[in-house]
C-alpha cells in the first residue's frame, strides 16, 4: 500500500456513508467525505477529527463532471492523492411502473450509475499512478428486483456489471473493485420509506426482521466493516465480486 493513504467516500454526511468514513479514517486512511450537501459533511469530519484522524468535506454532484473533477482536485490538494473509492451516494424515488416519471427514472439512474462513473474516472489514475487501488462500488439487495423500485433496481444490477468489468480493466495496474449488496439497513433512507408506506420506522424494522434469517436488521457499521476488508491488503486476491450483506443468503 502506497505511504500517501487518502480515501473518499461519496454520500458519506450520514448512513452507510458516514459510517465507511468513520471505520476507514480508523483504518489509518485520510478520509475525503464527499456529500452533496458540503456542510452535511462536516459533523463526520468534527467525529473523525475528534478521533484524532484526518479528513475534509467536499460538496459534489457526482452526476456533473465539472463538479466531480473540482471535488477530486481538491481531495488530492488537500489531503493527497486518492487510492480508495467507495461509491456510495444514492438517493431513491420509489413508484410503481405506472406512475414512475422520466425524472424519477433519470435521477435515480444518474446519481447511482453516472455518478459512479464520473467518480472512478477521475480517480483511477491516482491508482494507475500509485499502481494500487481499491474501489467498492454500493449495490443492493434490490438488485435481483423490488416492488416500487424499477430505477433503483436497474441502477444497482447496473453497479454490479459496473464492478465486474472495473476489475478485468483495472486488475493489471494493481486496483481491486468490489460491490456490496446490502439488504436493510437502518438508515434515514430507510426510515423515508417507513414514512411513505405510512408506517413508523419501528414497526418497519419489527416487519423486517421477521424476513431476515439472523433475526436483527443491518447497521451502517455492518457495511463499514465489509468496505474495511474489500479496501484492505488481505482481500488483495478478491476483485470483481459482489458481496451481500444481508443477514442471510440473498445471491
Amino acid at each position: 500500500m502506497p505511504d500517501t493513504r487518502t480515501a473518499i467516500v461519496t454520500g458519506a454526511a450520514r448512513g452507510i456513508g458516514a459510517a465507511t468514513a468513520r471505520r476507514l479514517a480508523a483504518d489509518g486512511f485520510a478520509v475525503a467525505v464527499l456529500d452533496l450537501d458540503e456542510e452535511a459533511g462536516k459533523a463526520a469530519v468534527d467525529t473523525i477529527e475528534g478521533n484524532g484522524g484526518r479528513a475534509l468535506a467536499v460538496g459534489v454532484d457526482v452526476a456533473d463532471q465539472a463538479s466531480v473533477e473540482a471535488a477530486v482536485q481538491r481531495v488530492v490538494d488537500e489531503l493527497g492523492p486518492p487510492i480508495v473509492l467507495v461509491n456510495n451516494a444514492g438517493v431513491i424515488r420509489d413508484n410503481l411502473l405506472f406512475k414512475m416519471s422520466v425524472d424519477d427514472w433519470d435521477t435515480v439512474l444518474d446519481v447511482h450509475l453516472r455518478g459512479s462513473f464520473l467518480m472512478t474516472k477521475a480517480v483511477q489514475p491516482h491508482m494507475v499512478e500509485a499502481k494500487w487501488g481499491r474501489v467498492v462500488n454500493l449495490s443492493s439487495t434490490s438488485a435481483l428486483g423490488n416492488r416500487g423500485q424499477a430505477n433503483y433496481s436497474a441502477a444497482k444490477a447496473g453497479m454490479q456489471g459496473f464492478t465486474k468489468t472495473l476489475a478485468i480493466e483495472l486488475g493489471k495496474f494493481g486496483i481491486t473493485a468490489n460491490a456490496i449488496a446490502p439488504g436493510f439497513i437502518a438508515t434515514d433512507m430507510t426510515a423515508a420509506t417507513a414514512e411513505r408506506i405510512g408506517i413508523s420506522f419501528d414497526d418497519f424494522k419489527t416487519a423486517m426482521t421477521k424476513e431476515i434469517p439472523v433475526g436483527r436488521v443491518g447497521e451502517p457499521e455492518d457495511i463499514a466493516n465489509t468496505v474495511s476488508f474489500f479496501v484492505s491488503e488481505a482481500a488483495s486476491f478478491v476483485s470483481g465480486q459482489v458481496l451481500y450483506v444481508a443477514g442471510g443468503p440473498k445471491a
